[in-house]
């Protein structure tokens, strides 16, 4: 039994490893060291921007092994990440063997019931972040944590005093040393090539400016999406100043808008479809050099892929987003802002009250002096 290296990061056990050797004086031999979980379920553009805390993880343990549990839905955002070790999907027959295991350390960070649960449930030496209490209510696990878990009780301290990011919120939920980490995101080489075959079909030439509009945002809260009205004023304003290839982004929600859009800016804009894959999704968000999005998926894969930003801010906390120096925030005037609402009665609302003019002002100061020079 001793002579089974079972703490190899390499060993499989229901077949061969990659070096096709057993483990009897095997020299490659590379033990696990600190065994670490972390539970972030959803949603994709919090699992998104949970990855800087790859970074502080690996600083803190060199050697370890990191265990990552996430939705099905975000599972394609983080596949392509060497740091993870083992990334599982929330479901039955991922999740079973882990109450088996024993960690090190497990790092919860869903202030819900179901991500909360099991990291109640798995076993581990230490534990932060958020658990299940026996109530079947959420917790801070950790002191460091109460700050975090307090910003979800109280609206002042939220949306008025709360400076800190999330990428710092997380970091001092684990209790490392945040150094402006930046996020991960490795794309595939099939959803590389799918945006490269788009980019020549569209006849993208190389030196080109590529603005991409993300029109869309969740509807869980009230008009976090920015108007049509100001996407086609602002389309307007682009192919009058600017010589610029405008791409209009979005998902299977924003179908009807973005058909609406291209519908009524009479030529100018490329439409990227709405019915690609989250990875397809994030290649073409690759191709733009600015992205005028509001508070969504969107606007994690451009903040990941290091593209300069222009990030549009309703009922959400524009603080909490950290945009590593490559981007412009536009953030609402109105004294209600940010709210969180789930509905909305006030006329004109948060997004309504940002104009056209001020997003173009802000897409100017991004682009590059050279272009600027060019009459770009």
């Amino acid at each position: 039994m001793n002579s089974w290296r079972l703490d190899c990061r390499y060993f499989l056990g229901d077949r061969p490893c990659k070096f096709k050797r057993t483990c009897p004086g095997c020299a490659k031999y590379s033990p696990m060291g600190k065994r670490i979980l972390i539970v972030k379920l959803a949603a994709i553009g919090d699992v998104l921007r949970t990855t800087p805390l790859l970074s502080g993880l690996k600083r803190a343990h060199p050697q370890s092994h990191i265990t990552w549990v996430v939705d099905k839905e975000a599972y394609p955002l983080l596949k392509n990440i060497p740091i993870i070790d083992r990334l599982l999907t929330f479901d039955y027959s991922s999740l079973l063997p882990l109450e088996i295991e024993t960690f090190d350390l497990i790092i919860g960070l869903e202030k819900e019931p179901r991500g909360a649960a099991l990291v109640s449930k798995f076993r581990g030496r230490e534990k932060k972040g958020f658990g299940l209490g026996p109530e079947g209510n959420v917790f801070p696990l950790n002191q460091v944590s109460e700050y975090a878990f307090l910003l979800g009780l109280s609206d002042e301290l939220k949306f008025y005093q709360n400076q800190k990011t999330y990428p710092e919120l997380i970091f001092g939920i684990a209790e490392l040393d945040y150094q402006k980490d930046e996020y991960y995101l490795i794309l595939s080489e099939e959803d590389t090539a799918f945006a490269d075959r788009f980019a020549r079909r569209i006849g993208l030439k190389k030196g080109e400016v590529v603005i991409g509009l993300n029109t869309g945002a969740g509807d869980v809260f009230a008009n976090k999406a920015w108007t049509i009205e100001g996407y086609l004023q602002l389309i307007k304003e682009l192919k009058r100043a600017l010589k610029a290839r405008i791409l209009l982004l979005g998902g299977p929600k924003e179908k009807e808008r973005n058909s609406k859009i291209l519908r009524k800016a009479k030529g100018g804009v490329i439409d990227c479809g709405c019915g690609n894959t989250l990875g397809q999704f994030a290649a073409m968000v690759k191709l733009c050099d600015v992205v005028v999005t509001g508070d969504t998926t969107a606007l994690h894969i451009a903040i990941a892929l290091k593209k300069k930003v222009v990030a549009i801010f309703g009922p959400t906390c524009a603080q909490e987003i950290d945009l590593y120096g490559r981007g412009e925030k536009i953030i609402s005037s109105l004294p209600c802002a940010p709210c969180y609402r789930r509905s909305c009665q006030v006329s004109p609302n948060c997004m309504q009250a940002i104009e056209a003019k001020e997003v173009m002002e802000k897409i100017r100061a991004l682009l590059p002096r050279a272009q600027k020079k060019r009459g770009i």
